[in-house]
């Protein structure tokens, strides 16, 4: 009876509704409880691969074998299980090598239980700014770049319904143990019909990363998440955390990057690594990362666009000796 309580207080129906179109995706993505107890032996603190204020993820391995990483939220607030479901529908939906797989949700517990694919080598920021003087190698910041941006073009231009991810950031790319990207964390994540270019939402993103258009009218389009992954480019770049990074002038990140390329005057903040191992694609890049982070929405390229430049670019170093 206390299954069956919490599965309705979870909108188990909604979620039912939700992937009915596809009964094949409904049976495989409801995963009974007895299943994660045992796969995690009983959600065992020893299992914890880490967790932040919406709750713990944990190790396990399923019945099938599959290894995954199980994420237990910790709050029962309608918001969270709102965002629970959403990321559900939109997970359950998309097939792309360079998208984090979901294998299923629970929801026979007080709080969501959501089933991923185990990513075994942390997140991009991880790598980004582990101490130390050298980090990620130039190629691959640049192939990273590319995957992330072949992933965003995908979901706003190859999926049936557009999606707008809405919290692009370097925390939310999890890295394999071959340092292949996978975009994550889709509970922020909107639908956009096809017969419209935006949606007016309640403001949602992370300091630093979130679109200034976006920011000031509640008008949430796919250039929102060009702007957030023109803030990656600058990330990879010049390994500084986009917050809360304040320049002698009291510029951002962003601001401050954008006016010393334009004084031509970029170098001194461009991470020695890269400028050791980059060459001319530094300027490239550099050029396209102010270009997605333009003010005016209109004015930056779409993502099907930045993932061209950045496959031109990557192509010529594919059959580079050197490359690693």
């Amino acid at each position: 009876m206390l299954k069956q309580k919490y599965f309705k207080q979870n909108r188990g129906q909604l979620l039912q509704q939700l992937v009915s179109q596809n009964a094949d995706i409904a049976e495989r993505m409801i995963i009974p409880v007895d299943e994660l107890v045992k796969a995690t032996n009983n959600f065992d603190k020893a299992r914890e691969l880490g967790g932040g204020g919406h709750g713990t993820v944990y190790k396990g391995i399923l019945s099938d074998l599959h290894v995954v990483a199980i994420k237990k939220s910790k709050i029962t607030i309608q918001k969270e299980i709102d965002e629970f479901i959403n990321e559900v529908a939109i997970l359950s939906q998309i097939n792309h090598k360079n998208v984090v797989k979901l294998f299923g949700c629970c929801l026979e517990t007080e709080v969501p239980l959501l089933v991923y694919e185990f990513i075994s080598n942390g997140t991009l920021y991880h790598h980004l700014h582990a101490e130390g003087p050298r980090s990620l190698s130039w190629s691959n910041r640049l192939r990273i770049a590319t995957e992330i941006a072949t992933s965003l073009a995908y979901l706003h231009s190859s999926v049936s319904i557009p999606i707008i991810h809405r919290d692009i950031k370097s925390s939310n790319i999890l890295l394999d143990d071959t340092l292949t990207s996978k975009v994550s964390d889709f509970g922020a994540s909107r639908y956009i019909p096809t017969d419209k270019i935006g949606l007016t939402t309640r403001v949602q993103g992370t300091a630093g990363y979130l679109d200034p258009m976006y920011f000031y009218t509640g008008r949430l389009t796919e250039k929102s998440d060009v702007y957030s992954f023109g803030v990656i480019l600058v990330e990879l770049l010049t390994r500084k955390k986009p917050f809360p990074y304040l320049s002698d002038e009291g510029d951002g990140l962003v601001a401050d990057f954008v006016n010393l390329l334009a004084e031509g005057n970029l170098l001194g903040m461009i991470d020695q690594q890269v400028l050791e191992e980059g060459g001319e694609e530094i300027q490239e890049v550099a050029s396209l990362a102010a270009y997605c982070v333009s003010l005016r929405g209109e004015e930056r390229p779409t993502m099907r666009k930045v993932e061209h430049i950045l496959e031109g670019l990557w192509g010529t170093r594919k059959y580079k000796k050197d490359y690693t």
